[in-house]
């Protein structure tokens, strides 16, 4: 694992999201499995998952593209988007794809069966956030989430 913090996660820090938030929403929907024993287990192999991912300038691009895009709805600079239909958010659903494309590059059609578990539920630090990054921070816990269970899996399967 490596010991240098990932330049996302410390970004993700100046926005008030810690790791231990992102392994915290995840945990709500813990359920032991194969490998998973224990909330203990899935805790240490949430966080080497998040750190990976984390790691990916892939995924730092997409997360910033979803915080500069809730910034600037926020701010009504968006073509055609006024504040006041952000806010009430009839039609939107750019925030949904960008969730979906952050899910689906961690995890394949498992991430995006999983963001919709966590963006309908908004467990966790999901619920503190606004329309956009809540999306985009539930696609990256969805993802890992479900690489974490996958992962697991395989690891005692292939024992």
């Amino acid at each position: 694992m490596k010991s240098e913090t990932p330049p996302l996660l410390k970004f993700l820090e100046k926005k008030g999201i810690t790791l231990q938030d992102l392994v915290d929403t995840a945990l709500e929907f813990y359920v032991p499995h194969p490998g998973v024993e224990t909330k203990e287990k899935a805790e240490e192999l949430l966080r080497e998952e998040f750190l990976d991912v984390l790691s990916d300038v892939n995924i730092a691009t997409l997360e910033v593209m979803c915080f500069r895009a809730q910034e600037d709805a926020e701010a009504g600079l968006i073509p055609g988007l006024t504040v006041e239909r952000f806010k009430g958010r009839p039609g939107l659903v750019a925030d949904e794809l960008m969730g979906l494309a952050i899910a689906n590059y961690i995890a394949g059609v498992k991430g995006v069966f999983e963001f919709t578990r966590f963006d309908q539920a908004k467990p966790g630090i999901l619920k503190k956030l606004g329309a956009i990054t809540n999306d985009g921070i539930g696609g990256l816990v969805a993802g890992v989430s479900s690489n974490m269970y996958t992962r697991a899996f395989r690891s005692v399967s292939q024992k």
